[in-house]
Parts: C-alpha cells; sequence; structure tokens
C-alpha cells in the first residue's frame, strides 16, 4: 500500500525513506531528531517528508510529515513508489536511511528502486561492514553507484568504503551522528528527584538484546560493590520489538536471573519503558559513568552512545569504531568485548577518583558538541544545495528570543561575568561592561514587547552601573561576588567601560515615555554627573561609544552640549582617521582590534546630528574596509581576539567572538536603516547567522536549548562556556534583528 498526501508548499522537498516514529526502531528516532533539526533551522527554506518503512502486517498512525508508506515485504510497492516519486514536482531529493535489515526480503527490488528514480539519492550507512566478500561488496558498491551521494557517520566507516568497497572520496560526506543540546541540569537535583541521593549511577540504555552484553556489566558488578557499596546500575529500555517477535523476553529473563542469582537486587534496575526523550537525558545527565557493552565488534555507531556524550557522562566502552574515534584516555576508558574483568577496573579506577571523573566529562562534551542536531542539520542542508545543483536556496531560521540564560546569569545585584558551560560562575563577579550591555540588550527587549515583567531587571543594570560611578562622575569597572571594587581597576584603562555606560545610560533615556520616569531620570542623573569628564577621554572606542550614547541622549532631550560634545569627539576620531589612512588601509588606527564597527557607527551618528559631510564620507569609507576584512566567501571572520590584525599583515582566522559579530549586526542595521543601501542588509543577515552555523567552522555557536550563547569559534572547536559578554552581544543581535519583517530576512542569506 502507498499512502500519498499532495503537499500544496512551493518549498524544495526532501523525502526521507526510513523507518518512524511511532515504530520503535533506533533509525526511526535518528530520523525524527534529524527532520525536527532541520525544520527548526531551516523550515523557511525546506519541506522535509517521510516515506514510512514497514514489513508485513505492521500498521501504525503516522504524524503528518509521513507522505508515503512502503511495505518493504513485497516486490511490487518498489516500482509504484518509485514512479509517485518521479512525477511528485515538489520532490527534489530522495534520502535513504539504509540498514540492511530493511530491505533483506527484497534486495533486488530495492535496488531497482534506486534506478528507477530520477531525482539525486543521498544514501545513509548506518552499518559498513570490514572485509567484505565478494557478495557484500558488490552489493554495498551497486547501491552507492546508484546514488548521487553516501553518507556515514564514522571516519572509520568512510576508510572502509574507500579501501574495502572502492567508493570514491568525493562520493562520500561524513556527518557524525546528531545529539542532543542539553541544559546540564545539577546532577544532586536529579538524583533526589529520582530517588537516588548518595548512590554512585552506573547507567546503559537501549533497546534490550543479547548483543547489549548487558550481562558483562552484570559479571563485573560483584567486584564493584566490594569497593564502592553505594553504586546502582540502571538499565533502561524496552526488549527490541524484533527480538520479541522472534524470542519474547528470554534475554531480559536472563539478566533478571543473574541478578537474583548474585544477590544483586539493590545494586540493578530495569526500567522496562521506552523513555520520553526530556526523561531519558535526566537519566543520563544524573549518570555518573555510562556503560556502553555492546559485543558487535562491526556497530559502526551507536544513538545510546553519542547521547551519553551529549549529557557529558564519563563513558567506558567496548572498541567499536565510533568509541576508537572519540574516546581517547581524555575522553574515556575502552575496555575489551565481554570482558567484565577490564569493565570493572575502570568502573572502580573512575569512581575512586572524582577528579578524573570531572575531567574527562568537561572533555567529552567539548569532543561531541560539535555533533549536535542543529549541526546535523546545517550539515546536510549544505548537502543537499550541492546535491541539488544550487537550485536549492537554504535560508536559516530566525530563532525565538529565549531569556532563560540571561536572567539565570543575574542576581540581584546585575549579571554575573563568567560561565562554567551554563552554570553561573559567581566568583567571577560582575563589570560595568557586562551590565551597560546587559542594560541596552533589556531596554531594546522591553521597547519591542512592551512587557513590564522585565522593568525590575532594567532597574538592577541601572543600578549597577550607578553603583560603579565614582564621586568624580567616572566608572570602575570590576567588582567581585561581594560588591568590592577589585585590583583589577587599576590595572586597566577603564575608558571603553566609561564609553559603554555611556552608550546604556543614553539608551535608557531615548526611551523617555516608555520606561517609567524615575528610570529615565535616574539615567539621566547619572550621565549629567559623568559629562563633566568627557572631554580627558582620547580612547578611540571610548569616544564613540559616548558618541552612539549622546545620539540616543539627543534623539529625547535636545542639548548644545551634547552636539558639542560629539563634535570634539568626531573631529578627535577624524584626525586619527586622517593620520592613519591611506589607499589601502582607510581606518582609524594602525591595527583592527575588537568592537571595531563602533567607530564608522560612530561617524555615522555624528553626521546624522551635524550635517558634517567628511563625517559621513568617513563613515561610508571605514565601513567599506573594515567588512572588505571580516567578509568573504565563507560568511563574516571577524578579527582574531588571539592576534590583532595589524597593518599590512593577514588576519587570522580562529578567536573569533561572539561580542564582534554582534556589533556588525547593529552597525549594519544603523546603515541600512539609514541609507536604505540593500548590501548593508544582506551583510547584517549573513553576519546574524554567523551564530546559527553559516560561519569557519559550521557550528553553532548560539545554544537554542539555554537561550545562552557560546563564547568563541576557536581554531577547530567552540568555547562551551556561555559568559554574559557572549549572550548579551547575540540577545543585542537577535533583537536587533527583530526589528524587520520576517520575510524580509528570510529571503537574503544563501547558505
Amino acid at each position: 500500500m502507498i499512502k500519498n498526501k499532495i503537499d500544496s508548499a512551493k518549498l524544495a522537498e526532501i523525502l526521507f525513506v526510513t523507518s518512524y516514529p511511532p515504530r520503535v526502531c533506533g533509525i526511526a528516532t535518528y530520523s525524527q531528531d534529524l527532520i525536527m533539526a532541520l525544520h527548526d533551522k531551516f523550515s523557511n527554506s525546506l519541506s522535509i517528508k517521510v516515506c514510512a518503512l514497514e514489513s508485513g502486517k505492521a500498521s501504525y498512525d503516522y504524524p503528518d510529515e509521513v507522505k508515503f508508506i512502503l511495505d518493504t515485504s513485497r516486490d511490487t510497492e518498489y516500482p509504484i513508489l518509485a514512479r509517485s516519486i518521479n512525477h511528485d514536482s515538489h520532490i527534489k531529493i530522495v534520502l535513504i536511511q539504509h540498514e540492511f535489515g530493511f530491505f533483506k526480503e527484497q534486495e533486488k527490488a530495492f535496488l531497482q528502486f534506486l534506478k528507477i528514480l530520477t531525482n539525486p539519492v543521498i544514501v545513509v550507512f548506518h552499518t559498513v561492514l570490514p572485509h567484505p566478500d565478494k557478495k557484500l561488496k558488490s552489493k554495498v558498491k551497486a547501491i552507492a553507484d546508484a546514488c548521487a551521494s553516501v553518507v556515514v557517520m564514522t571516519h572509520t566507516s568512510a576508510g572502509i568504503l574507500m579501501e574495502e568497497y572502492g567508493i570514491p572520496q568525493e562520493k562520500i560526506s561524513m556527518i557524525a551522528h546528531g545529539t542532543h543540546l542539553v541544559p546540564h541540569l545539577n546532577k544532586k537535583y536529579l538524583k533526589k528527584k529520582y530517588g537516588l541521593v548518595n548512590r554512585k549511577v552506573l547507567t546503559t540504555f537501549g533497546l534490550l538484546s543479547s548483543g547489549k552484553s548487558i550481562e558483562t556489566t552484570l559479571e563485573a558488578l560483584p567486584a564493584i560493590i566490594e569497593q564502592n557499596p553505594e553504586v546502582v546500575f540502571l538499565i533502561i529500555g524496552k526488549t527490541h520489538p524484533e527480538v520479541v517477535r522472534r524470542e519474547g523476553e528470554k534475554y531480559r529473563e536472563s539478566l533478571e536471573k543473574m541478578v537474583a542469582d548474585d544477590s544483586l537486587q539493590d545494586h540493578v534496575i530495569f526500567i522496562n519503558n521506552y523513555l520520553a526523550l526530556p526523561d531519558l537525558l535526566e537519566y543520563l545527565q544524573l549518570t555518573d559513568i555510562y556503560l556502553f557493552t555492546t559485543n558487535d565488534p562491526n556497530q559502526a555507531v551507536s544513538g545510546t552512545f553519542v547521547y551519553a556524550m551529549s549529557c557529558a557522562c564519563p563513558i567506558i566502552s567496548t572498541p567499536i569504531p565510533h568509541a576508537r574515534e572519540v574516546l581517547t584516555k581524555d575522553t574515556g576508558i575502552i575496555f575489551d568485548f565481554c570482558n567484565s574483568q577490564q569493565l570493572s577496573n575502570g568502573v572502580i579506577r573512575l569512581l575512586n577518583n572524582e577528579p578524573l571523573r570531572r575531567n574527562l566529562s568537561s572533555n567529552t562534551l567539548e569532543k561531541i558538541v560539535s555533533t549536535v542536531w542543529e549541526n546535523s542539520a546545517v550539515a546536510h542542508a549544505m548537502l543537499f544545495k550541492n546535491m541539488a545543483g544550487n537550485t536549492i536556496a537554504i535560508r536559516y531560521n530566525l530563532p525565538p528570543v529565549k531569556l532563560d540564560h540571561f536572567l539565570k546569569m543575574t542576581t540581584g545585584t546585575g549579571i554575573i561575568q563568567f560561565s562554567k558551560i551554563n552554570q553561573p560562575d559567581i566568583n567571577s563577579g560582575y563589570t560595568l561592561d557586562d551590565n551597560a550591555r546587559a542594560l541596552v540588550a533589556m531596554c531594546m527587549y522591553f521597547k519591542q514587547t512592551g512587557d513590564n515583567t522585565y522593568i525590575n531587571e532594567i532597574r538592577k543594570y541601572l543600578g549597577f552601573i550607578k553603583y560603579c560611578q565614582q564621586p568624580a562622575g567616572d566608572f570602575l569597572n570590576y567588582v567581585d561576588k561581594d560588591l568590592h571594587y577589585t585590583e583589577q581597576n587599576g590595572l586597566t584603562n577603564l575608558d571603553d567601560a566609561n564609553g559603554r555606560a555611556v552608550w546604556a545610560l543614553g539608551y535608557v533615556v531615548s526611551l523617555t515615555g516608555l520606561l517609567p520616569g524615575r528610570i529615565v531620570s535616574e539615567a539621566e542623573a547619572i550621565l549629567k554627573k559623568t559629562r563633566s569628564r568627557f572631554d580627558t577621554v582620547f580612547s578611540t572606542r571610548a569616544m564613540a561609544f559616548a558618541i552612539k550614547g549622546l545620539y540616543y541622549y539627543q534623539s529625547a532631550k535636545k542639548s548644545p552640549e551634547n552636539i558639542d560634545l560629539i563634535r570634539l569627539f568626531a573631529n578627535r576620531l577624524v584626525q586619527m582617521y586622517k593620520h592613519e589612512s591611506n589607499e589601502q588601509w582607510t581606518w582609524f588606527e594602525g591595527y583592527l582590534t575588537y568592537a571595531n564597527s563602533i567607530l564608522p557607527e560612530a561617524m555615522l551618528y555624528s553626521w546624522l546630528l551635524t550635517g558634517g559631510p567628511i563625517y559621513k564620507e568617513i563613515a561610508l569609507s571605514s565601513l567599506a574596509f573594515l567588512l572588505s576584512q571580516t567578509f568573504n566567501e565563507k560568511g563574516i571572520e571577524v578579527i582574531s581576539n588571539k592576534n590583532w590584525l595589524q597593518k599590512g599583515q593577514v588576519a587570522g582566522h580562529f578567536g573569533e567572538q561572539p561580542i564582534d559579530v554582534a556589533y556588525t549586526v547593529m552597525t549594519l542595521s544603523k546603515f541600512y536603516d539609514v541609507l536604505e543601501d540593500e548590501n548593508y542588509r544582506l551583510k547584517m543577515v549573513i553576519a546574524f547567522n554567523w551564530f546559527l552555523g553559516k560561519n569557519r567552522l559550521h557550528q553553532i555557536v548560539y545554544n537554542p536549548c539555554t537561550g545562552g550563547c557560546y563564547d568563541g569559534l576557536e581554531e577547530t572547536h567552540v568555547n562551551l562556556n556561555q559568559g554574559a559578554e557572549s549572550t548579551v552581544s547575540y540577545l543585542m543581535a537577535r533583537l536587533t534583528m527583530g526589528k524587520y519583517r520576517q520575510d524580509k530576512l528570510i529571503l537574503s542569506d544563501n547558505l
């Protein structure tokens, strides 16, 4: 039977041929997770539909994305399905999740099906067997030859396909098995929630079958318990439906007998359920050690394995190819198949060494974060675009505004400076810089939403700025958790922080009539107190931020003094520009460092308020120069904080920070609003998409699970900490994008 639903959408359609929930199957879950990630990131570009695979009399109540159903046991259905796909003008690409068991009854019909299809076909090999005999090699090569592209999930599998099956390298893409972003909840809280207080938790999960070799752990438990009597082993998961069909619960019952025979009832818990994803991820987050004990050396990859890694579990695993690729001495322990002695030794070693467990946990998370489903979606979208000959335009969705991590970082005092992963580090204290930016971000949010819920947050950030102001009117920047000024204030140039404070205060004043009057009055009073010191400021960025703040101030409270100060600062910037610039280097300094875009933006504000033509001329030429140094075919690559760009040198390509991307977005937005140049709008979208995966590493920098933002792009990975600077910077950029109609943004930036 073929079920066909007519889809009237005009988006490019990708058809997944796969098992699919509610069918209970690892590949079904994999496909659903990937499709959900593709929808979340690219629903304005792609429509993902499914051909659900069934066998025999099975029948399921599928969700709406299921467009076709194929009974894989009936050879007559394959050509009917192929013709239906070929005649459907919406379908641009067919992606097949391949497992040998799916098509074992009709291998010839499946191969003929591939040959009939006229659309580009991508096959994803979930199993790649090494040392193939002649028959298997011929079978796999025939499938690959009939497809435009082959996807595997490990480098080991890619190597086997090239070296042992003769499949050309250019046809193969390696896209790692996706993992879930998790909020990394407190382990003590979760253990209390699930009744496991004071227990050291070992966990395994997945559909049960003898191939899981769970008996290896049960054999190792007595030795483990002898040294760690508080140990409990969680066996999470139902028996595999195919196993139940063939032999019932024979395997589970054998495990239960082992538990009874060895008197392990107080140390083993069977959770005989197919857990909902949030519950499963909570169990993994409370786990002290995850055990992966499969006895199949040819299992290329495991979804259970990567789920555990995404929850930062220290892992002990048998040496499947995936484990050998990601588990080093810094990320886990590998033991031989079915070797319970090695397993017990590894578990005892980790349980008795908490610092080692923490180190493995941190390293594991850093290793696996590049494989989150959002990054898998980006990699698949790039592949779809290439396979379709660039006839598919891939555009990122704009994520909803999420304040969770922003507010989690905020105490009664203000926003905390740093975070360890997504846990605020109160020992890092507070800075004027971060609280000034937080004040701007929260005011932007209030301006867009009118939500009075967050007025108190605005008061906090404004109150912190007031606390940092000194009797003479200037500001200190660094405050510890006990609200004492730190020694850093005497070691660091504070001019830039002072400039950012002026920006934030001016922005508050610009919301006269929207914000409560007392908040505006307080901001204005603080600003007036510091204005007497303005003429002593010569730092380039401090002057630029001050111009921005005075521009906003002037929009609500006209003052000749503001105009005079703006001219003073703007003329100083003009002199710097004339001193440093030449035909190849049209800039204010002999180097590009951080927050560069604020300088041309300040010149634009100066022109808007004074009409001085030199200000506009320099605004345009300096921004054009900056964009030429930071935009390329990959998108945007802001100046590296590892090595500032000196005049005459080549820019570094890692150490990119979210704050510079956010400032670029805000600057381009202002230039676009004023000058209505489409080039600025396009680059603004490209720059924002850096947060979503359009960057040198093709990895997300914004974390949609927490609402936080990672601290930067390093050479090979993202910095997983989600500090105030990065999180607030992303929020300012996202709120800037929120000023524009969605359709105006999504029709802008091709992946």
